[in-house]
């Protein structure tokens, strides 16, 4: 399920650090917990479970200001429009519909560190109209797709590139262990079906910092690309309310699908 927010910038600031992914994830948490504070924990301290796994089943695009002024030596955007968008989307029934568009309506939000950011109010929030779906799928990720693999002996994962010969399988992997962590409301996945990846285009890597500035600062590497699938509809429509790949929470795997 995938909204539309229209935000009016409402101070006089104007800067944005270009790694402003995780002020984004923070205050969806934060609107979740203003309403319900025991689901808003549960996707922060647990998210759904799979295994070993916890997946925290949202996702949203990368925002758009139209056409900054980067100032590459300050790590900043300048930005221009007084209304900005972002698209959030949610892995949820129909039902949750109300639910969301109630939590996000009138908000308002800081998006920045301590010495740069937005303020925003939410001037309009929608429900997109579904993409339909058939089981062959073009996909653009607008938001770097991350897939990590600890090789034996290794210390530390690598963020693996599209062509790197283990990266369907970790693809898929990925994407069958969070369908499987929902509720069991959902239509169950058949033991097997058809899963085919075609990569269409060449892969540019992004390397993005969260909390930057903070101890707690990491970094991640994704890609963004385009690519063909075949696969079952719940898969489909499991890329596009949540995003494809790990770390969807965080604004990573944010893609766009067509049918073909």
């Amino acid at each position: 399920m995938r909204f539309k927010i229209t935000f009016n910038r409402i101070g006089l600031q104007k800067m944005l650090p270009v790694n402003y992914q995780y002020y984004i994830s923070a205050w969806i948490y934060k609107i979740i917990a203003s309403a319900d504070k025991s689901f808003a924990d549960f996707l922060h301290n647990e998210g759904y479970r799979e295994g070993s796994k916890n997946f925290k089943l949202f996702n949203y695009s990368p925002i758009d200001f139209g056409k900054p002024i980067l100032l590459k030596e300050k790590n900043l955007f300048e930005i221009k429009k007084d209304q900005i968008l972002l698209n959030v989307s949610f892995f949820l029934s129909d039902a949750a519909e109300a639910f969301i568009l109630g939590l996000f309506r009138n908000q308002e939000v800081y998006l920045g560190d301590s010495f740069y950011g937005l303020e925003l109010r939410v001037a309009q929030i929608e429900r997109l109209s579904e993409t339909e779906l058939t089981e062959l799928m073009h996909y653009r990720a607008l938001s770097p797709v991350v897939i990590s693999f600890k090789y034996p002996g290794s210390t530390y994962a690598s963020y693996l590139s599209p062509d790197d010969k283990e990266y369907v399988n970790l693809f898929h992997k990925n994407l069958r262990n969070k369908y499987q962590a929902v509720p069991k409301t959902i239509p169950l996945l058949p033991e097997s079906y058809p899963f085919n990846f075609t990569l269409t285009g060449t892969p540019r890597s992004k390397l993005v910092t969260i909390k930057q500035g903070t101890p707690e600062q990491s970094k991640i590497r994704g890609y963004l690309f385009e690519f063909d699938l075949t696969a079952p509809r719940e898969i489909h429509r499991l890329i596009l309310s949540c995003g494809a790949g790990e770390k969807n929470s965080l604004g990573f795997g944010w893609c766009e699908g067509e049918k073909q």
